[in-house]
């Protein structure tokens, strides 16, 4: 722990925060592993571009609602076991995708549904036991330190998998991944038993956070931008691995990609980690949104591997540029809003229903858009609509004042 300490700086010496760092590993490394690859899963099965989208639009449409469950739940229950509920259901969702086989693709609502209430349970959790466990101070680092976390799972995840899968026949080596992604949540689950209970205590007041949009501007405008931040997120957490696979048809060119794409963003979030102090957030944003719509623009028109590549290196290194400062702004806008420390489960709720939404919007866009024209003419022009969504964060956070809230 010597090691992470230093590392942490202040954040050090705090066991369930080193903890609660590892099951965010493990959880990063187990997603790294497999969900690029339900994607190209379910695309070598169906051929359908659609089939892909009903699938990631069924996983953010149970998310949200499972989001507001669970916040109520984790105001009668400890928030240990709502984290515990979230990797159960992640486990369940690579054991029903082992069990179901080459017929995944008569599942997708199942998978889906299991897949977005597992999502639910765990960042619900995650992101109130964030809040809690880390200060103000220590968030920098944390968000940076949990990123890096996130982009070694990276790295190894694609890339092993892309070999596995690629040297093995047919289906067999997805069978493999999606066992070792169940094993990882299983330790995760095992984990989690040794995080302090934090009981909470209190009624559910999720109608009362969303209307107090209405009194505090901040709260306000850092919610608009989470919707527009969904609004990019729905459409391309699927659409780049499927246009790498199909520019590519290899699982291990795939696994190559996500190596690039976490060996920079892993220079990257420990740079920013460092280096990306409060004054700076607002322009690190900025910087960080502008260069995520380059990479937009680049691949836009006239798609190749090259120009895929370049896309990659270029989004590992605007996302921990915009997302460190981002998220602990947003956490420093509802530590100061109303009631934040008997509400805090109220103000993450609403935070990620914002996202979802934005996300749900993009994705039945794209739906709605492939159904009544033609893909190779539409996708350029949704991606150019779609991708500008974290360019837009900029424009209502540039809005925010931190000092004055109460």
């Amino acid at each position: 722990m010597g090691i992470l300490e230093r590392w942490l700086g202040e954040a050090g010496g705090k066991k369930d925060l080193h903890l609660l760092l590892f099951i965010g590993g493990l959880y990063s490394l187990s997603i790294a592993l497999s969900n690029t690859f339900v994607n190209v899963y379910l695309w070598k099965q169906s051929g359908q571009i659609v089939d892909i989208a009903v699938y990631n639009l069924t996983v953010v449409l149970f998310q949200p609602l499972t989001f507001v469950f669970a916040g109520r739940l984790a105001k009668k229950v400890d928030r240990i076991i709502v984290l515990r509920l979230g990797v159960i259901f992640l486990a369940l969702f690579y054991l029903s995708v082992l069990l179901v086989g080459t017929r995944a693709t008569d599942f997708l609502w199942l998978l889906g549904g299991l897949l977005g209430i597992g999502y639910g349970f765990y960042w619900l959790a995650y992101n109130v036991l964030t809040f809690e466990i880390t200060e103000p101070e220590t968030r920098d680092f944390f968000n940076g330190f949990l990123g890096i976390l996130s982009s070694l799972g990276g790295m190894v995840g694609p890339i092993l998998s892309g070999f596995i899968i690629s040297r093995l026949e047919k289906f067999t080596g997805y069978s493999i991944v999606f066992g070792l992604s169940l094993l990882l949540f299983s330790v995760a689950v095992f984990l989690s038993f040794s995080l302090k209970r934090r009981p909470a205590h209190g009624r559910y007041c999720f109608l009362r956070i969303l209307q107090e949009r209405k009194n505090n501007r901040n709260w306000l405008l850092i919610t608009r931008a989470h919707f527009f931040q969904g609004i990019r997120e729905g459409t391309f957490m699927f659409i780049i691995s499927i246009t790498v696979f199909i520019q590519t048809d290899s699982e291990l060119a795939l696994g190559s990609y996500g190596l690039l794409n976490s060996a920079i963003s892993f220079v990257a979030y420990f740079l920013a980690s460092r280096y990306i102090k409060q004054p700076m957030r607002k322009k690190a944003i900025l910087i960080g949104g502008i260069l995520l719509y380059a990479g937009v623009l680049l691949i836009a028109f006239d798609i190749t591997f090259g120009k895929l590549l370049i896309y990659g290196a270029i989004v590992a290194t605007a996302y921990p540029i915009l997302l460190v400062p981002y998220i602990s702004l947003t956490y420093d806008i509802i530590g100061r809003a109303w009631k934040a420390a008997e509400m805090r489960i109220e103000y993450i709720v609403v935070r990620e229903l914002f996202v979802h939404i934005g996300r749900i919007v993009s994705i039945s866009g794209f739906i709605i858009s492939v159904m009544l024209f033609d893909l190779k003419q539409l996708l350029p022009i949704y991606l150019l609509i779609v991708g500008a969504g974290h360019t837009v964060i900029y424009w209502f956070v540039r809005k925010i004042d931190i000092i004055d809230q109460d």
